[in-house]
């Protein structure tokens, strides 16, 4: 006999969910903590992310304000050099230039017969490779140690343009021991912060000074690796006064790199 529906047991009904005071559905305390930390978390990637953008735009503007004081910097001694020069002229007399801070030498010949000193030397340098060039700040013992290795060396007194265009177009920097490509101003301001240089041309301004911080520019940047220059060498063996490559060339240096970037 099939049970009637008044033999059917009656449904129970559900418990009523709990309800705000407005009504609505209570929402779990753990979805609640979620939302927050994840709110908290969006507002201060967007804060961070204004604070670099101000930032970014207050250093910017510092860099340029740099690279042009930098410029009426060497405006200013081109034009007290060319001052100088008149009036030594007009007064029937000689203008002698002051002697040179910087030097920019390169290797120019190999392993081949080396004595250990002159290795040691070289090394000291950081030439370890044929058309290896680097900045060296002149006084006695860099002079001197140049003297011993200079059958192995060419060298000469760089100037602005050189200077740039070597750290532009053939500049890398020393990170971890590492050759690494200057890709960004980050670079260098990670490295060289300490030393208030946060740009290129923070860089070039202090190798071509010769600042204070002239040790920590110079070997933060990777010894530079150059082409043989167009047209080759003329005698490597012979200086460069006896028709030859080696030795000091004083601003002829300028034209070779010319030839060598």
């Amino acid at each position: 006999m099939a049970p009637t529906a008044k033999d059917a047991k009656p449904k129970t009904a559900a418990a009523p969910k709990p309800k705000t005071a407005k009504g609505l559905p209570a929402v779990p305390e753990s979805v609640l903590k979620h939302r927050q930390r994840r709110d908290a978390a969006r507002k201060a990637r967007v804060q961070n992310t204004i604070k670099k953008r101000t930032e970014g735009i207050k250093k910017r503007k510092m860099i340029f304000k740099r690279a042009e004081e930098y410029v009426k910097e060497y405006r200013l001694k081109e034009r007290d050099e060319i001052r100088l020069i008149r009036q030594a002229r007009n007064r029937g007399n000689y203008y002698i230039p002051g002697e040179a801070k910087l030097a920019f030498v390169i290797r120019i010949r190999g392993i081949n017969k080396v004595a250990p000193k002159v290795r040691k030397v070289l090394k000291l340098f950081r030439l370890l490779q044929i058309n290896n060039g680097v900045f060296i700040r002149l006084n006695k013992a860099t002079v001197n140690m140049m003297r011993i290795c200079e059958p192995y060396i060419t060298w000469g007194y760089p100037n602005l343009k050189s200077v740039r265009e070597l750290v532009y177009k053939r500049g890398f920097a020393k990170i971890d021991g590492q050759r690494k490509p200057i890709t960004s101003n980050q670079i260098i301001e990670d490295k060289l912060g300490k030393a208030n240089m946060i740009c290129t041309e923070d860089l070039i301004h202090e190798i071509f000074t010769v600042g204070t911080n002239f040790k920590y520019a110079s070997n933060f940047l990777w010894p530079f690796k150059l082409n043989t220059p167009t047209g080759g060498w003329r005698k490597k063996t012979n200086h460069y006064v006896e028709g030859g490559d080696f030795g000091n060339r004083e601003d002829k240096i300028n034209e070779l790199l010319r030839r060598m970037v």
